[in-house]
């Protein structure tokens, strides 16, 4: 991405960081604009939370990493945001879970996927889905229903960061086990997520991926238990809560 020179001790270094990221996304073509609109949505909710990971979604990111583990076709969903503020940390994601990536773009045309398809190829990616774009997920009218047969049309588990509602809604219909980072719990994507990880992407992909390492070892049993004893209408109230008590310093 281009040069971001705004000095680290900067007191909004990390919030000016990743709007640079952002804005640097549109202009190599991987981000669209309205991407600009849904980070600033973001980054309002971000403030409420602290700009932390409380205790909820840590425990939710952990659960994240136990259903990847877990899961016989996990499949991370890699849209335009996504790849312009964490490429790399995916990527890393992945490898740790053994899950693959597949670009999925509401704003869908066949450059911006091979665009984001080979940001992500740059930052180590070596097998990237999306291209293919031979399923569609049902109940879906416009571009985002395109998905490949061998990637989020055959997964089990699947990491939806940044998703909007109603693919989120379709995809819970189809059975999936879905993951959903969205920073506001009372959207359409986490109310229907199994497992609703109120927190900042650049904070939970790498949170993920740090539990997936420590849980490697785990036995099936105590993964199991791990996801089972998750309850998500409690992870998605206690961010709630935290969002109407937050207060921006």
């Amino acid at each position: 991405m281009d040069e971001f020179d705004v000095p680290e001790s900067h007191p909004r270094y990390e919030s000016l960081r990743t709007r640079h990221l952002i804005e640097a996304g549109v202009e190599r073509g991987i981000t669209s604009t309205a991407g600009l609109i849904a980070h600033g949505r973001g980054e309002a909710f971000d403030y409420l939370l602290g700009e932390e990971t409380i205790p909820s979604a840590d425990e939710a990111e952990r659960v994240a990493a136990a259903h990847l583990l877990r899961a016989e076709r996990p499949v991370i969903s890699v849209n335009g945001n996504a790849a312009a503020l964490v490429p790399a940390e995916l990527v890393e994601l992945a490898a740790a879970t053994d899950a693959a990536l597949e670009v999925n773009l509401f704003n869908r045309t066949e450059e911006r996927v091979a665009a984001i398809a080979e940001h992500l190829r740059e930052h180590g990616a070596t097998d990237v889905l999306g291209e293919a774009a031979d399923a569609e997920i049902p109940g879906l009218d416009h571009e985002r229903a395109t998905v490949d047969a061998e990637g989020i049309y055959a997964a089990d588990v699947v990491l939806v960061p940044l998703e909007d509602g109603d693919r989120a809604a379709a995809l819970a219909e189809m059975g999936k086990v879905e993951i959903v980072i969205d920073l506001n719990p009372l959207s359409r994507s986490a109310a229907v997520a199994d497992v609703p990880i109120v927190d900042n992407i650049v904070r939970a992909v790498p949170n993920v991926t740090a539990h997936a390492r420590d849980l490697r070892g785990a036995s099936e049993a105590a993964l199991a238990e791990i996801v089972e004893s998750f309850d998500a209408d409690a992870a998605r109230r206690d961010a709630e809560a935290r969002l109407r008590s937050g207060t921006v310093d």
